[in-house]
């Protein structure tokens, strides 16, 4: 069985930093896309960034030039890396990842937990 696993949410104060981690476990044969969506109270769910088969990189156009996307392919996990953060950052992160499983070859999409991530004074 697949499984992804977030780390690394919390509280900080406007303008500082917060690094998202997502490693993907179970039978796994292959990962294409890897990424991050968020939810805000009362919003829908948004794609904040993605990685596709390692070279296509999204950014929703409110977080460029602050966060960034990473992938260790080895370790099957992804970073998103958050700087300059706002208020308006504040939301649930999901971590998304599209995976071909070991045991039926079938490509699926699969959600971490999700982590609260608060920007706050």
């Amino acid at each position: 069985q697949v499984r992804l696993v977030e780390s690394g949410g919390g509280l900080v104060q406007p303008g500082g930093s917060l690094r998202l981690s997502c490693a993907a476990s179970g039978s796994i044969f292959s990962i294409n896309g890897m990424g991050w969506y968020r939810q805000a109270p009362g919003k829908q769910r948004e794609l904040v960034a993605q990685i596709i088969s390692g070279v296509t990189i999204y950014y929703l156009d409110s977080v460029k030039g602050r966060f960034t996307i990473s992938r260790d392919n080895a370790e099957n996990t992804v970073y998103l890396q958050m700087n300059i953060l706002k208020p308006e950052d504040t939301a649930v992160y999901y971590c998304n990842a599209e995976i071909r499983s070991g045991a039926t070859m079938a490509p699926a999409k699969y959600w971490g937990q999700g982590t609260q991530v608060t920007v706050s004074s």
